[in-house]
């Protein structure tokens, strides 16, 4: 599962990294804390909308959605998509074959089981760069208002060898693609049997990861802040 992120990125090191324009750059806040069941709006880079990183909401909503209602029970089952039925699942099997899309963060926050405790761990590449999390994006056009609401999910994989220590219950962790491998993911002719291939874990060396306080558990104190990823010990011996 992948569903809390550190989108801490200005708006300059997006746009020179990925050398696309963000729209609507006032709308954006970066921060070290965005939380999947907020629906927050985070910069996505996506094949319908080359050369633009869009701020798009989390929680997938299919196009053949029926009504509001149905939307907001939908969304919040499509925070992440699973790689191994993105291309059968109805919610996202059009999405995968012509709106894949990057979702780029700084790194991303874990639970690992120890007995009783759930101890927070804070993850991201061992070369400092902005992570890009693979996902999908769609559409859904409200009948009513005629309002359209452009959404994404996560996907996510099976667990390296690091991360199946952390995420110890589920053993998964977000499709992690390499820059080379962006252009490809994001080209809507790319073969859909080469693109699922880009979705396996990554390798162990490529991410580094550390246990951090229980701030990012507070519901009062602003996690908006870099004490969020601060190192904390929890007198664990090391994973690696």
């Amino acid at each position: 599962m992948c569903f809390t992120v550190n989108v801490n990125l200005v708006r300059e090191e997006l746009e020179d990294r990925y050398g696309a324009t963000l729209i609507d750059p006032d709308k954006y806040r970066p921060s070290y804390y965005y939380q999947a069941h907020a629906l927050p709006e985070l910069p996505v880079l996506g094949s319908g909308f080359p050369g633009r990183i869009r701020l798009l909401k989390w929680g997938l909503i299919p196009s053949w959605t029926r009504s509001m209602e149905d939307a907001s029970e939908i969304r919040i089952k499509t925070f992440n998509a699973r790689s191994e039925s993105v291309s059968s699942k109805p919610s996202f099997s059009a999405s995968f074959k012509s709106r894949r899309c990057i979702v780029p963060v700084r790194g991303f926050y874990e639970w690992q089981h120890v007995g009783k405790e759930k101890i927070p761990w804070y993850i991201y590449r061992a070369d400092g760069a902005v992570m890009s999390l693979a996902g999908l994006y769609d559409e859904w056009i409200e009948s009513r208002s005629g309002e359209t609401f452009t959404t994404f999910t996560v996907i996510t994989t099976d667990a390296n060898l690091l991360m199946a220590e952390i995420h110890n219950t589920k053993k998964r962790m977000p499709a992690i693609l390499e820059k080379e491998m962006e252009a490809d993911w994001l080209n809507p002719s790319f073969s859909l049997t080469d693109a699922g291939e880009l979705l396996k874990p990554s390798p162990v060396e490529t991410i580094r990861a550390h246990t951090i306080g229980p701030l990012i558990t507070s519901r009062t104190a602003d996690r908006n802040t870099p004490d969020i990823i601060k190192p904390w010990n929890y007198n664990q011996p090391s994973l690696f």
